[in-house]
């Protein structure tokens, strides 16, 4: 546990013995979940094949919090695939099933959840099943024990992913179960190359973010920054909603967040930099979207306005700052590594800086919310019957 430059002891007494281990241990959560999609690839293929080869079918990818940024993040990676696919979080279905269901569409709802116990999952999974005429349900989950998991149980129309249970986080953030799942289901629908060849380029991207990062890292965390912004775009989008929403929970709010797309940034979003502004731009690899991207990078670094300004880039950056990271090593042209294997190692950076900054505020990761007012598994949600009107 030293990766981040305290001892096992410090970062216990810290109160973020959870935490911590549970960002380190994510390249090793990602060979097991690699492992697991082989040993079910059979079974899934039975399952998914069907629906997937019907030409109108719809894939809706559902989730509340983080699990909902799991298939923000999937999604243009599908549609790019020929799918058509939706990020629907679950807060928006159960709150709004007449703007989101379509009874005649053949649906495959797939619901990410690590716990599978929030209300919304089950009242999802149910109000599609009782509202949509052809529906199915993959359901990726870190939990046995969860009531969405269990739901699936004997269900002909239903299919589980569950993932090692080392994935189920137990401080509060949701880390390696958040890229676990994300993982999973980008093998589930081949998105990313089945066997071995995703999880090398994951092993040879996660050093460079832990140890690698560390020292700017613990740099950027000195600077006190009261303000982080993420931008991304495409699959990175998601990811920097889900950044930001890391960087929140463990400052127990104490850090201002935003998160926007490097065109979307401009229009308004932009007036919250300041001195004590922190942006962080994760650079995809597709060469189109990455230039509007280096647009904005030149643009935040020619304004001065912000306090500092990182890129995180997986290809050589033209005019490298010296906070820029890069992640692989090539030539002017993008390497082979994909946005989604991107996030992966782009999460880890987020939520070490996350961690860090909790752990300067003098907040306990594991359960940054000293107040109690939100809790690891979402309670207090009372769930309302719906009859669709004719």
């Amino acid at each position: 546990m030293d990766v981040f430059g305290l001892s096992a002891e410090q970062i216990d007494s810290a109160g973020a013995h959870w935490t911590a281990r549970e960002i380190c241990q994510q390249p090793q959560i990602w060979l097991d979940v690699e492992r697991l999609m082989a040993a079910e690839a059979d079974r899934l293929h039975r399952f998914l094949a069907p629906l997937l080869a019907q030409p109108h079918l719809r894939i809706v990818l559902t989730g509340a919090g983080t699990s909902s940024f799991v298939g923000q993040c999937l999604a243009p990676a599908m549609a790019r695939h020929g799918r058509r696919v939706e990020a629907i979080s679950t807060t928006d279905l159960v709150a709004g099933p007449q703007s989101w269901l379509s009874r005649s569409t053949p649906t495959l709802l797939v619901s990410f959840a690590r716990s599978g116990n929030s209300p919304e999952s089950v009242a999802a999974l149910e109000l599609a099943d009782e509202h949509v005429e052809y529906c199915s349900h993959l359901v990726v989950t870190c939990n046995a024990d969860g009531a969405l998991f269990k739901r699936t149980r004997g269900t002909k129309n239903a299919c589980a992913i569950l993932l090692p249970e080392a994935s189920n986080d137990r401080g509060f953030a949701m880390t390696s179960s958040f890229t676990g799942m994300l993982l999973a289901a980008a093998l589930a629908f081949e998105v990313l190359p089945a066997g071995a060849e995703t999880t090398s380029v994951l092993a040879q991207l996660a050093p460079r973010i832990l140890p690698g990062c560390v020292a700017l890292l613990r740099s950027l965390v000195r600077g006190a920054f009261e303000r982080v912004i993420y931008l991304g775009s495409n699959e990175l989008n998601g990811l920097a909603r889900e950044a930001a929403l890391k960087m929140l929970e463990l400052t127990d709010g104490q850090v201002v967040t935003a998160a926007d797309s490097a065109l979307g940034f401009r229009h308004g979003p932009k007036t919250i930099l300041n001195r004590s502004s922190l942006v962080v731009v994760f650079l995809c690899n597709d060469p189109y979207t990455r230039r509007y991207e280096l647009d904005l990078l030149k643009e935040l670094r020619r304004d001065g306005v912000a306090g500092r300004i990182v890129a995180l880039s997986t290809a050589p950056i033209e005019g490298q700052h010296a906070d820029d990271v890069l992640l692989a090593e090539g030539t002017s042209h993008a390497p082979a590594i994909g946005d989604l294997e991107a996030c992966c190692a782009y999460a880890l950076f987020a939520q070490s800086l996350a961690l860090l900054r909790s752990l300067a505020l003098g907040v306990r990761p594991d359960n940054p919310n000293a107040a109690g007012t939100v809790s690891r598994v979402v309670q207090g949600v009372s769930i309302y019957p719906w009859t669709r009107s004719r």
